[in-house]
């Protein structure tokens, strides 16, 4: 008898130990933040389906309790919980309260992702790419001539690097047109132009932000950040022109451009003023970076909205964190001066005290478009030449978690919005 009772005892701390769930908790104890998404990600990648705890410790992840998964979370160095079958159901339980604002999201399938960059670029000349190889999540690299060609139709997800869709090099004219980086830039584009039938930079970038838009409409997902947000929303509204002038493409402006500024064919900005000076380090009046100039960096903060989790689902899952409270951050593109984004456009985070919104997102087609300003959420002030950030000194970085909040975005079980 007493052996039989020693077996069945046995037996059922087997049975429990089975029974068990692994939560990667996103809260203030989590010691590495952004490697767990390189967790969520890996385990869709190998086939396995997680569910996303919205708002609940910071936005854990639960997945299965796999020999494999919790190897990958020792090695990473990844905080984790084991919680049994039974302790899961009473987190969902109180999760699907009507009076918690909180929801689980399933994440299905690793969405197949593309990174908008130039042969040759560093992972660390981008906060996108950067992020991504110290997460361990894998991209591709695509640039002009595959999405002239229709390349984009591969990918789920596409970020746009630091970039300037005007065809006006960034606007570092002033200040580095003798900088041989910047001459090699200009001698490739125009190569790369003429041999896809352009006349003129401006042209191509311009035929690149149209195929990119038409991704979105038919279901893909962009991201962007820092000059490729309002320089790709300028390029869109000014295909019936030309605001460039000739030192960047052989031509000047056209006299009559600001009739012919088409703002319903940008995403997210409108009734905005073009710089003219072609010295001047900035495309439009789009940009709030001299605000900022106002307050210290110590007061230099932005605050992440908070939105109903069961009713705006998207908003909320590319908001997750474990503050609400963020450290802004420069970009030649810093954030975006309120009176200029569109009344339709979701806007998810603000610095209300300069009236400029830092991370908005919106509906077009069947996709969707999200822009973040700044170029690294932990250089205050990244200038060109400086060295690259070194993301294992900042493995809680909320900045940078926004980025990988949009990751895995794609990666969520398609849900009806509810009405």
């Amino acid at each position: 008898m007493r052996y039989i009772i020693t077996t069945l005892l046995a037996l059922f701390s087997a049975l429990q130990l089975n029974a068990a769930q692994i939560l990667v908790p996103m809260d203030q104890t989590q010691t590495n933040h952004l490697k767990a998404y390189g967790i969520a990600y890996y385990a869709l990648e190998n086939g396995v389906t997680l569910e996303w705890f919205l708002n609940y410790r910071g936005g854990s992840f639960l997945m299965p309790h796999l020999v494999a998964l919790e190897n990958e979370l020792l090695i990473r160095g990844v905080s984790y919980e084991i919680v049994a079958d039974g302790q899961v159901n009473t987190i969902k339980r109180n999760i699907s309260s009507p009076e918690v604002n909180q929801e689980v999201v399933q994440l299905e399938v690793a969405p197949k992702i593309a990174v908008y960059t130039p042969g040759g670029k560093q992972p660390w000349d981008d906060a996108v790419t950067l992020v991504m190889e110290y997460a361990e999540i894998p991209y591709d690299k695509v640039y002009d001539s595959t999405v002239i060609a229709g390349g984009l139709k591969d990918y789920d997800w596409l970020h746009l690097h630091h970039e300037d869709f005007t065809g006006q090099y960034g606007k570092f004219y002033a200040a580095y047109r003798n900088a041989p980086w910047y001459r090699e830039q200009v001698a490739t584009l125009e190569a790369s132009a003429k041999s896809l039938g352009f006349n003129k930079v401006s042209d191509m970038k311009l035929a690149v932000a149209q195929a990119i838009k038409n991704y979105v409409f038919v279901g893909g997902f962009l991201f962007t950040m820092c000059s490729g947000t309002d320089s790709f929303d300028i390029a869109l509204a000014a295909h019936e022109t030309d605001i460039v002038e000739h030192m960047f493409d052989g031509d000047g402006m056209d006299p009559n451009y600001r009739s012919k500024l088409d703002f319903d064919n940008g995403l997210a900005f409108e009734n905005y003023e073009i710089v003219e000076n072609p010295l001047e380090y900035e495309y439009s009046t789009i940009d709030g970076t001299d605000r900022h100039r106002r307050v210290s960096e110590k007061d230099d903060i932005f605050t992440l909205f908070e939105f109903s989790a069961k009713w705006d689902v998207v908003p909320t899952m590319l908001t997750q964190n474990h503050t609400q409270i963020v450290r802004n951050f420069y970009g030649q593109t810093t954030d975006f001066v309120k009176e200029y984004v569109k009344s339709s456009v979701t806007i998810m985070g603000e610095t209300k005290a300069l009236e400029t919104v830092k991370y908005i997102h919106g509906e077009l087609g069947n996709g969707t478009w999200t822009y973040y300003g700044g170029h690294d959420p932990e250089d205050y002030q990244h200038r060109v030449g400086d060295p690259h950030t070194d993301l294992s000194l900042h493995p809680n970085s909320p900045g940078y978690r926004l980025i990988l909040n949009n990751v895995l975005f794609p990666a969520a079980k398609k849900k009806k919005r509810k009405t």
